[in-house]
This record gives structure tokens, sequence and C-alpha cells, in this order.
């Protein structure tokens, strides 16, 4: 942010790149805001340029023509302000131009944050962009030795189960995908909520791993 860059967070589906980027933008410093611009079905530039100005909540009806458009976007974006692109691999190369374009305008005080499975690969198709990213962030998968610590911390009910099942959900369920310990979760809290006297015990926490297996 201190240097007005662009980041690309990338990394497998489910691995938590959207909450990683939630939480790191929490607290921002004084003086900065954040707007998050969800990517149309089946972007185009025109479905971008409006995208941005809704998300930037302006006043007034959306200009009637391109360039007043980007003008009025242009001027809101003089402040400082973290622009984050939810699903960023999705948009074509017209769509990336544009949102360069807003980043490079001498107006403008853009931090950039393109975020989403395969984004780093939709950015490989645009080489000027590509090349002034100035940090490649993957999210990985959770390691073994980070579960515990990790899902303790994402929600409370996790700390009443032991270390050794934590472990063992995550081998033979979870893999370190934080969406299917998202899941899993929803599952124990129904399942404690709605079932008199349930405690999660091995028997338990196998039936909500069954749940959130694929079918064969």
């Amino acid at each position: 942010m201190a240097a007005e860059g662009a980041v690309c967070v990338f990394g497998n589906p489910g691995r938590g790149k959207t909450a990683a980027v939630r939480m790191a933008l929490s607290e921002v410093p004084a003086g900065w805001k954040v707007t998050w611009v969800p990517v149309p079905v089946r972007p185009s530039v025109a479905g971008m340029r409006r995208a941005v100005f809704d998300a930037l909540a302006l006043p007034g009806r959306f200009p009637h023509t391109s360039a007043l458009a980007d003008a009025t976007v242009a001027g809101a974006l003089g402040e400082a302000r973290v622009l984050v692109i939810d699903e960023a691999q999705r948009l074509p190369v017209p769509c990336l131009e544009y949102l360069q374009s807003l980043w490079d305008h001498p107006g403008t005080r853009i931090t950039l944050v393109l975020c989403g499975a395969g984004t780093e690969r939709a950015l490989a198709r645009l080489p000027q962009l590509a090349s002034r990213i100035g940090a490649w962030q993957e999210v990985p998968r959770l390691a073994a030795a980070e579960v515990t610590t990790v899902v303790s911390g994402f929600h409370p009910l996790w700390r009443t189960v032991s270390a050794e099942d934590l472990a063992w959900i995550d081998q033979t369920s979870a893999h370190g995908t934080l969406r299917t310990w998202a899941a899993l979760t929803t599952h124990l809290q129904n399942a404690l909520l709605t079932t008199a006297d349930a405690v999660p015990d091995r028997a338990l926490l196998g039936r909500l791993c069954q749940r959130v297996a694929p079918p064969l």
C-alpha cells in the first residue's frame, strides 16, 4: 500500500485466498479505504466499468458515455484506496487492461489486489501488467503442523476437539483445504445444536467427514 503497487493472490480453489485478503485488510492505515469489486458474469470492459462505479457507491446515475464514466471513477480513485478484484481469473485481457488503465492514471492512488484461483495464468496473457505485479502471493494447502493453530483460530468450536482428532480430520477429509474446514464447521454447529447431548467425539466427527466427502 505504501508503494501503491499491485498484488496477485493465487492458489487452488478452497485454500482461503479471499478470507486471507479480508483478514489482511481488516485494518488499514488512516486515510485508506478498501473497495471490493465483483467480477460480472461474462465480464466485458463495459461491465467492469459499471462494476467499479457501483462498488465505489458513487452518487448519481451511471454516466451515459464511457469517457464520463472513466473520468468519474478516476476522480473518486484520487483518494488512497485498495481495489480488490476477487475471482480475477475470469477477466479477459481487455478487462485487465481497463484495470491497469485505472491504476496507471496519474490522478489515482490505488493498490490493486487481484485474487483468485488461476489469476496468475490470466495475468500471463497481459505481460505489461504481469511485469508490474509487486508481489505474487500463493496461498498453499495448510501444512499438517499448522492445522491445530489455524482451525482453532478459525472457530472456537474446534478448541474443544483434541489436536489428535483435528489431525485425523485433516488427513481423512479436509486435506489442508480451508473451505472444507468451513463446511465441517457448519455441520458441527448444526449437530451440536440439533442433537441432544451431542459431543464432538470421533464418532460424530467421522459422520461429519462423510458429509463433506465428494461422491465416488
